[in-house]
């Protein structure tokens, strides 16, 4: 019997050891706009509001809008504070700092989400009353007037230009200095337009291209002009990543990127595996909107494909206010999202969820799903 027990002990030992399959711990995060009725940061009973239904639904991670059309729901000298001077008032102190508080007494992280390089549909940005519109970008069809330059119904910042880098790499200083205890700091809308990708014909984009490549004739199909603008992008991203770690070495930063991949590397200019990488962010939240669970599973596949061995750094998006009408969808899109072995499921957004008994109901049910760190 002695023999049997060393023959099985050394048979054991010579056998090759696989260490066990990692298994992600993920967390579920909420998007909450500034442009929902009421707005979350208008009032003590509203912020009350979002972390009493963050708590229930166990949201770790708030994404909180804090700018957006060149304006700022905080103090700032570049973009209009009005947002900010109007919540301050109903609140009687920062309401940011407010809910930062509160969120951390309820363990809940908070991250500001910046809408980087999209004035949305503000023809009166302070950017544009300073520098005028050759700082958005635009493709080479005569320009009128200034509506011409919209793109998606939006005006689009050209991110290949110095000034408008500058300007955007104050706001997140002034943001991270008057806020010491905010968790993250996310970069939305890092990215060229993604409709009809010839754009980035505006003066300083240009002879920058020119004098870096000594190019004297531009094409859209010319290889050299498609990584110069995917350059751009990466550039500023690490540029306002870079100024961040300076205020806050222990920041997190994020950054969204476009789906399909073909999509984001070919017209949005983002090589977002790359910026996970090359270490830019921390994570990448994925805009994944699929209108039904197989195209968003295809998706999933797809972002684990090319992110590598990075998925722990990878945030997939649940857009629950395209499912309105469709809980069945959202559920289904959900817990694809909580199998894939990324990160993070991040619901866009809160202000759906607040219209839908349904879509809060599946949310709530689902917060004990196998693999969710709670």
């Amino acid at each position: 019997m002695r023999k049997i027990i060393l023959l099985c002990a050394l048979i054991s030992f010579s056998l090759p050891h696989y260490p066990a399959e990692t298994k992600v711990n993920q967390s579920r995060g909420l998007f909450v706009t500034v442009i929902q009725d009421p707005q979350v940061l208008s009032s003590r009973k509203e912020i009350a509001k979002l972390i009493d239904f963050s708590r229930k639904m166990h949201i770790q991670n708030l994404y909180l809008q804090v700018y957006r059309a060149n304006k700022s729901w905080f103090p700032s000298k570049v973009a209009d504070q009005t947002p900010f001077d109007a919540c301050f008032r109903n609140v009687s102190e920062d309401p940011l700092s407010v809910l930062i508080e509160e969120a951390h007494s309820a363990g809940i992280k908070v991250h500001a989400w910046l809408n980087i390089l999209s004035l949305s549909n503000n023809k009166n940005a302070r950017f544009l009353k300073k520098y005028g519109t050759e700082i958005l970008t635009k493709n080479l069809k005569k320009k009128n007037k200034i509506e011409d330059f919209k793109i998606d119904n939006q005006y689009f910042l050209e991110p290949g230009d110095l000034r408008v880098r500058g300007e955007l790499l104050t706001l997140v200083k002034e943001l991270l200095l008057r806020y010491p205890k905010l968790d993250g700091v996310l970069f939305d809308y890092i990215r060229y337009p993604d409709r009809k990708p010839a754009y980035g014909y505006t003066k300083m984009n240009i002879e920058r291209f020119k004098k870096a490549n000594g190019n004297s004739v531009i094409t859209e199909s010319s290889l050299a002009w498609q990584n110069w603008k995917r350059a751009q992008v990466t550039e500023f991203l690490a540029e306002l990543a870079e100024e961040a770690r300076q205020i806050r070495p222990d920041i997190q930063v994020s950054a969204t990127g476009c789906m399909p991949f073909v999509r984001a590397y070919h017209e949005a200019f983002q090589d977002w595996p790359s910026w996970l990488k090359q270490r830019i962010v921390d994570s990448v939240i994925v805009m994944t909107y699929a209108d039904n669970a197989q195209k968003f599973k295809k998706y999933t596949r797809e972002i684990k494909k090319e992110a590598l061995q990075s998925s722990d750094k990878i945030g997939i998006a649940v857009g629950a206010y395209k499912f309105l009408n469709f809980p069945q969808t959202f559920k289904e899109e959900l817990e694809i999202c909580e199998e894939s072995g990324n990160s993070a499921c991040v619901i866009l957004g809160y202000g759906d969820l607040v219209k839908s008994q349904p879509l809060r109901g599946i949310l709530f049910t689902n917060r004990q799903v196998s693999g969710l760190k709670y």
